[in-house]
């Protein structure tokens, strides 16, 4: 029990409940279960589900030999606090900061690939725009990884969702194309109090692929997922016990537990469509990542989706009751003239929007790693698609400032205030315009607000979300000694309504009596003591006033 928690089962009747509520009293997850879920067996039980595991939890091993550098835990780009000593985040540099900057949260989940040490521990970050931490989550492994981290709706709720598990970087990694997921990779959701309220996995002897995690208005998921099918690619220029990289589309219905939705790409897409080429399997353990499909969307109908494949070029409308292609954006069967300014290659993150408008990431690179020169700049795209012409039109783009060139990766973010932000993919920025974006030629223009990570650290997207965390755990306190003096350290891990520290300090434990209220300071606050204690602890306040939760008491 205290090394496997149970958590609770994707069962909306029951969840939906359980994320309207305010606030848990359990002390641990441990507590939450023995306490909570343990009596939900017969409610699990009639809905024909098990209650699933924590997952992701073991990383993938290593299929050359290679030891991926432990993370650097200490280091002036890395924080490091006295109360919350087993978290070392990396530590961003804001670059640019212009008036018209959005409000709200930075998500990343910041990892390396397996050459290099990533600088800091790899996991999710909440940050805000000053690049100061808001809440942490490592994954506890320089091989796991988490992705498309970011904030959506369930039940009408806010929850936290990533994927998790083992991300196919060389030279550690030689089995399968890069970019991809290694078995054992899983989905999780969270609600505000940071307790993992379910997890899920991909169906159909697929594996849970990093790209793409999406809760849909009628509380289902949608991801993508991956599996090798062994075949001779000889009449494609591949190798003869090769494998094709198969991708599908899996829907699950969050209610049942069931699969509602199984597209497979092989069964639409030929593999002449394809840009990266089969010899390309050599390097992969003769796997051919023949579409490397990237992102699922809505659009503007239900039974619709679009759907990207990076290596076909080729963003596609899908028509679900029937799995046919309604139209290919793109590529070598591009139903659409795209005019000029509006072409991509290599792109990531497409979506749809109404009035028929589609956002992109175009990374214009590569089939390799090394960028060839003269490769064109990476920038976010929005298009407008005439579907009585069906021409796509450039409406406006979105480049970095310095332009730059991008390998892999990336996203483009559409604000609620028309602003967009951007994830740069495999270079360390992320980045916030105005809605009326700029050229490669003049860069600058709109460009409100910028941060880099350090080191060869990425994050495969960055998203701008509002939130509100509400920890289930207390606040966490420590005590140093300066010389007649005391100074107490007090932190919240993910609490975004602490406003200021209260400290209580005590003879006994019975006897805390309040000592002094300090306006919280970044991560950690540090407030210095002249009372000998020797018990002390420390309470966080909100903006109105009251006390929304306490630490434990210390003795110095």
């Amino acid at each position: 029990m205290k090394h496997m928690i149970s958590i609770l089962a994707p069962l909306v009747f029951f969840l939906c409940p359980l994320l309207g509520s305010t606030k848990f009293s359990f002390d641990s997850l441990e507590s939450f279960y023995e306490e909570y879920l343990c009596d939900q067996k017969e409610v699990l039980s009639l809905a024909k589900v098990s209650s699933p595991c924590l997952c992701g939890l073991v990383p993938y091993p290593t299929t050359s030999g290679y030891v991926t550098p432990d993370p650097i835990l200490f280091s002036p780009q890395v924080w490091s606090f006295v109360s919350e000593p087993n978290l070392h985040p990396m530590k961003v540099t804001v670059n640019l900061f212009e008036l018209g900057t959005s409000s709200g949260y930075v998500l990343v989940a910041p990892y390396a690939f397996s050459e290099d040490a990533s600088i800091g521990q790899q996991g999710s970050l909440i940050m805000n725009n000053d690049g100061i931490p808001i809440w942490f989550r490592p994954t506890g492994s320089a091989n796991l990884m988490n992705t498309d981290f970011r904030v959506q709706q369930l039940c009408g709720k806010p929850v936290l969702t990533f994927w998790q598990g083992t991300l196919v970087t060389p030279p550690a990694y030689t089995n399968a194309p890069g970019g991809s997921s290694q078995p054992g990779s899983c989905y999780y959701i969270l609600d505000d109090t940071y307790q993992v309220i379910a997890t899920l996995s991909a169906r159909n002897g697929f594996t849970s692929d990093i790209h793409e995690f999406l809760l849909t208005p009628r509380n289902t998921a949608i991801f993508l997922a991956t599996k090798t099918i062994s075949m001779d690619l000889t009449s494609y220029g591949g190798p003869q016990n090769g494998f094709v990289q198969d991708f599908s589309i899996q829907e699950v219905d969050l209610s049942t537990n069931e699969l509602i939705f199984f597209w497979d790409a092989i069964d639409h897409i030929p593999f002449t469509d394809s840009y990266e080429p089969a010899s390309s399997a050599v390097d992969s353990g003769n796997v051919w990542d023949v579409y490397h499909m990237n992102s699922v969307g809505l659009t503007d109908v239900e039974t619709d989706i679009v759907a990207s494949s990076r290596n076909a070029w080729t963003v596609y409308r899908i028509h679900k009751p029937t799995g046919n292609i309604v139209w290919r954006l793109g590529g070598k069967q591009s139903d659409f003239t795209i005019e000029p300014g509006g072409e991509f290659s290599w792109q990531h993150d497409a979506r749809f929007f109404s009035g028929n408008v589609v956002t992109l990431f175009d990374d214009n690179c590569c089939e390799s790693s090394t960028i060839p020169p003269g490769t064109p700049y990476a920038h976010g795209l929005v298009l407008q698609l005439n579907l009585s012409d069906m021409t796509a039109t450039p409406i406006t783009t979105y480049f970095h400032d310095p332009n730059i060139n991008v390998s892999s990766q990336g996203n483009v973010q559409s604000l609620a205030n028309g602003n967009k932000f951007i994830g740069w993919g495999q270079s360390q920025y992320y980045s916030e315009f105005a809605g009326a974006g700029n050229t490669e030629g003049d860069p600058s223009v709109n460009f409100l607000y910028e941060v880099s990570m350090p080191g060869n650290n990425y994050t495969y997207r960055a998203y701008r979300n509002d939130w509100i965390g509400r920890p289930f755990y207390p606040p966490s306190i420590a005590i140093k000694a300066s010389g007649a003096l005391s100074v107490v350290f007090a932190s919240w891990n993910g609490s975004t309504e602490t406003v200021s520290w209260q400290v209580y300090v005590g003879s006994t434990v019975k006897r805390l009596k309040l000592y002094a209220t300090t306006p919280k300071s970044g991560f950690e606050t540090a407030i210095t003591v002249d009372n000998a204690g020797p018990y002390y602890q420390v309470r966080a306040v909100n903006a109105a006033g009251v006390v929304i939760g306490k630490s434990k008491v210390v003795h110095k």
